[in-house]
């Protein structure tokens, strides 16, 4: 894929995401991986401004190598996810209703749904609170997503990886449906949780699904 390509795709995202209802205003950002670092959306531009020239490049220390505009503040978040996992092509920060309401409350999801594991694992954990755009934050993001794909932020919002901007943005689409029925769940009563048995079958099961 291009540059070009990819940057048009990153700005498609970022405007799916308000339109879906998983982002607001001019919160949450979204990266991809670029050869020596990453592109990511600038801090505090409407989605609806945005253009595939106003992305910013950064290596993964957060040196703006190209770009006028000041990056996100999670550039951190972005930074720390492309280091640790090459599988990554992408990342999402976004503040979706139900999971930042999960969030407020540092609740993780658990298996309550076998599609829980649509995120990696057992669970969708919550990483601990830090300072928005800290690298205490992107610290805890990185733990939280270890053997995941995707985590909730306490009291702030979420995070998916993918290997494209389009498949984070799935990704989220589906955290997001998930941290709904399990909110509903909880307000009729107390969800059945899947066994670790039971969720290591549908991981294997997801290994083959739809290929």
């Amino acid at each position: 894929m291009s540059e070009g390509t990819l940057r048009a795709e990153v700005v498609q995202v970022c405007r799916a995401l308000n339109e879906r209802g998983l982002n607001q205003g001019t919160s949450g950002n979204v990266s991809a991986r670029v050869a020596g670092g990453m592109l990511i959306t600038p801090s505090a531009v409407p989605y609806q401004e945005l253009g595939p020239d106003d992305l910013l490049r950064l290596d993964l220390d957060g040196r703006v190598l190209e770009g006028a505009a000041r990056p996100s503040t999670e550039w951190r978040i972005h930074a720390a996810i492309l280091e640790a996992r090459p599988e990554a092509g992408a990342v999402l920060h976004a503040h979706p209703p139900f999971c930042t309401a999960l969030a407020c409350l540092r609740r993780d999801i658990p298996a309550f749904h076998y599609m829980v594991a649509v995120a990696g694992g057992d669970s969708i954990r919550c990483a601990p609170y830090a300072t928005f755009g800290s690298a205490a934050l992107a610290a805890g993001v990185h733990a939280a997503l270890e053997e995941r794909t995707a985590c909730l932020l306490a009291n702030h919002g979420m995070v998916a990886l993918a290997a494209s901007p389009t498949g984070a943005l799935e990704l989220a689409t589906e955290v997001e449906a998930l941290a709904a029925q399990y909110a509903r769940a909880l307000q009729i009563g107390t969800p059945v949780i899947l066994t670790a048995d039971e969720m290591a079958d549908v991981r294997e099961a997801f290994r083959d699904y739809g290929r």
